[in-house]
């Protein structure tokens, strides 16, 4: 198993076990950003992340998403299927949810094949 980004003390940024790396939840680096910003940054870290564990989109098996408001779907899905390998698209799961900071609006945790 390795470790990567262990500078937080409650997580890892990323785990890889075998062939799969394990994306702890990501999200954007500012806070105060709209939607599409947040969106985009946070799947900055996923792409940034990815290439650090030795893989990319390509590979992605699994993406559980949060939006703090259901009314954001459309906009985030937009945004989604543009960043995403349209030819690899993942398993997926998106839901409503409150969020750890009152304004983080999107948040993503990927499971993917190395």
């Amino acid at each position: 198993i390795k470790r990567l980004q262990e500078s937080d003390p409650r997580m890892s940024g990323a785990v890889v076990h075998g062939d799969l790396v394990y994306l702890s939840g990501q999200v954007p680096a500012d806070f105060s950003q709209p939607l599409d910003t947040q969106v985009k940054s946070t799947l900055e870290k996923v792409d940034a992340l990815l290439k650090e564990a030795g893989t990319d989109k390509s590979k992605l098996i699994s993406a559980q998403l949060w939006l703090k408001s259901m009314d954001d779907f459309g906009a985030m899905n937009d945004i989604w299927i543009d960043w995403l390998d349209p030819d690899n698209k993942p398993v997926r799961a998106c839901v409503e949810a409150p969020m750890a900071h009152p304004d983080i609006l999107f948040e993503a945790m990927i499971i993917a094949a190395k």
